[in-house]
């Protein structure tokens, strides 16, 4: 029989915009991409990490013999996280429009901190409110779909690899929670989950994390560790804008926008000159005794354009269940004509981010 690809995936952070990350992985699994390729790694940032632990947590548990569908816990974790009471839905439509308004200009901009008495008030005074607790506390919300306990007995090592990526605020240290080495904890993923304008750092082992969209978004370099043949990446950031934001919380979005694809393409950068090296036969015959031989075929899997160009700043805020349904489905759109055809050039890594052939370009010339 014919040895199967070994595949990683990896998933781009970005608030409630994940969701459309979450039906890429649902409708691949549904199409059985962890039968045809060999999956050896996940990993992911804020709500990428969650996607991709989500992933991991559902194939963990169906290589244990569990009946479940592997992409159900992704699937129910999104409409659990959705505002589906009414308390809710007015919370998450009131907050959208005050989120709106400021951008506009329609209503004064104040800076707020997750440390100000005021900010931490009213958050213990909704989270008294709210008919279902989870819905205003993420750490409830993950452990209700994921039993982290039972992640010691799930592991073996032929387990797919999980990172999560995360920032030490003091040290401004990258940091990858890796379940090869660390316990992934509900800490792990708050850390890597922990927007630092909207959540107080987490620490894990004596040190503070915020987000990592700064840092690794998704993590990727970790994951040569893994030997894959293919990487495919769903991303979120846009690489490219139509029009120039003008408004201050869309120049900031655009600003985060841009700095994450920042590292993303770094990191993609390193694989395609590693690519480069191995077919250019640059590597001595000892090194390449301890490495993968063959190059790593990348994949880059983007929302559609028109959503894309719809979503502003507010909507990584927002839970509205219509709207969470619309990036759910849009991914499960672009993983299934994806899964048609991943060798189509719409997948290629974009040619601005490519360094590799230009390098040894440059050195030839």
């Amino acid at each position: 029989m014919e040895e199967k690809k070994r595949l990683a995936i990896a998933c781009q952070g970005g608030g409630s915009q994940t969701a459309f990350t979450a039906g890429v992985l649902r409708k691949l699994l549904e199409q059985g991409v962890h039968e045809k390729y060999k999956i050896v790694g996940l990993s992911g940032t804020s709500g990428g990490a969650i996607c991709a632990l989500l992933a991991w947590y559902g194939l963990l548990k169906a290589a244990k013999g569990s009946p479940e569908p592997v992409f159900k816990g992704i699937i129910e974790f999104w409409k659990d996280n959705s505002a589906k009471l009414p308390w809710e839905r007015f919370l998450n439509d009131s907050s959208i429009k005050n989120t709106q308004m400021l951008e506009q200009g329609k209503l004064p901009y104040y800076e707020t901190s997750p440390y100000d008495w005021r900010w931490q008030w009213t958050q213990k005074f909704l989270s008294s409110q709210a008919p279902r607790k989870e819905f205003l506390d993420l750490r409830k919300l993950l452990e209700k779909h994921v039993n982290f306990s039972s992640i010691g007995n799930l592991l073996e090592p032929s387990s797919p690899r999980l990172l999560m990526g995360a920032v030490n605020v003091l040290s401004g240290e990258f940091r990858t929670f890796d379940s090869k080495q660390d316990q992934i904890s509900v800490d792990a993923v708050l850390a890597s989950a922990a927007v630092p304008t909207l959540f107080e750092a987490v620490e894990v082992d004596g040190n503070f994390y915020w987000d990592g969209l700064f840092a690794e978004n998704p993590p990727l370099i970790k994951l040569q560790q893994t030997i894959p043949d293919e990487l495919w990446i769903i991303g979120i950031n846009p690489i490219e804008r139509k029009s120039v934001p003008k408004t201050p919380q869309c120049i900031l979005d655009r600003r985060n926008e841009l700095a994450g694809n920042i590292m993303l393409s770094i990191e993609l950068r390193f694989f395609e000159l590693y690519n480069q090296l191995l077919e250019r036969g640059a590597l001595k015959e000892e090194f390449l005794a301890s490495v993968p031989l063959t190059p790593t075929k990348l994949r880059l899997l983007n929302m559609s354009e028109p959503l894309a160009e719809s979503l502003d700043y507010s909507s990584k805020l927002n839970r509205n269940p219509s709207f969470i349904d619309h990036l759910l489905n849009d991914g499960e759109t672009q993983a299934e004509r994806f899964w048609q055809n991943p060798d189509d050039e719409q997948y290629a890594i974009p040619e601005v981010w490519h360094t590799g052939e230009q390098l040894f370009e440059n050195l030839s010339s």
